[in-house]
């Protein structure tokens, strides 16, 4: 994943293209939720986690549950944040809700998809963890819980993390006593993975190639940058410290996909250039991440 939405410049398009991203997010924890994680009671997640519990508990459907909580938590959040709950969140949250009750109305099924629970964790997990990951990536979320986090982190001195742990770690714990010790450690898994899958995937979408380049003549290189890969760069004047010639260091920053165009640019003007890239998932700056 290498594609951002922050280089796009007429804001018409770029809200546009936030609200893609935030469908298409949605769109993919939806499936994961309703097809992997409510038919095996994982319960991990926020509101869809505590749905496994209180649908088996009180008979209402997983997705019923979910789109009653998630109005609920909205109606709270602008009780108590006012507008800071966010037009995306609201988006997201009223989608979210939306597509699980469809989905169960349109294909309702009655157990897990398969007989491997730990095959459908995996989805259960990867799914919300890629939507997540999209929303966040943008300044958006999902609603539910981490609306009630943020209530919390407003109106205390809880860490919105830790806010959202203890709710999640509420709803893994409740899920020992209703479906057993089994679907309990299963959802401990998926917690723990998706927390680790969100961080991975949100650096995985930021990511960038540093490039630091030793070179005898930085003109053409130069141009390059600036021209062709509409990129910027900084000049060092250097010396080698064997042969004591003048040499010039080359500072850029770019995504990946250029960063193939130019490294293949050097090796074939300047072949004798000594270059080193690394990787960077935050690069704050115009072009990059907003300040």
């Amino acid at each position: 994943m290498g594609f951002s939405i922050k280089g796009i410049k007429n804001p018409a398009e770029r809200k546009a293209a936030e609200y893609a991203l935030i469908t298409a997010g949605i769109l993919i924890m939806v499936i994961g939720t309703y097809f992997f994680k409510f038919l095996n009671h994982f319960a991990f997640g926020g509101v869809t986690g505590f749905s496994t519990v209180v649908s088996e508990l009180t008979g209402i459907t997983a997705s019923d549950f979910t789109l009653i909580a998630n109005m609920a938590l909205l109606v709270l959040g602008f009780l108590f944040l006012g507008m800071d709950v966010g037009i995306k969140t609201v988006y997201a949250s009223v989608l979210m809700s939306a597509g699980l009750s469809v989905l169960e109305r349109v294909c309702p099924l009655s157990g897990p998809l398969t007989t491997e629970p730990l095959l459908e964790l995996v989805f259960a997990v990867f799914c919300p963890a890629v939507g997540s990951a999209l929303l966040f990536n943008i300044g958006a979320s999902s609603g539910g819980t981490d609306i009630l986090a943020m209530i919390l982190k407003k109106h205390s001195s809880l860490d919105i993390g830790m806010a959202l742990l203890v709710i999640d770690l509420a709803a893994v714990t409740m899920a020992f006593f209703v479906f057993g010790p089994a679907t309990g450690l299963y959802s401990i898994l998926g917690l723990l993975a998706k927390s680790l899958m969100i961080d991975g995937i949100i650096e995985n979408i930021n990511l960038c190639k540093c490039f630091h380049i030793i070179c005898d003549d930085p003109e053409p290189i130069c141009q390059f940058i600036t021209r062709e890969l509409h990129r910027g760069a900084t000049i060092y004047d250097a010396r080698g410290a064997f042969s004591h010639r003048k040499k010039t260091i080359i500072i850029t920053m770019m995504k990946r996909s250029q960063a193939v165009k130019l490294r293949n640019f050097i090796r074939r003007v300047e072949p004798d250039s000594f270059i080193m890239i690394s990787n960077s998932s935050e690069i704050i700056g115009k072009g990059f991440l907003e300040n």
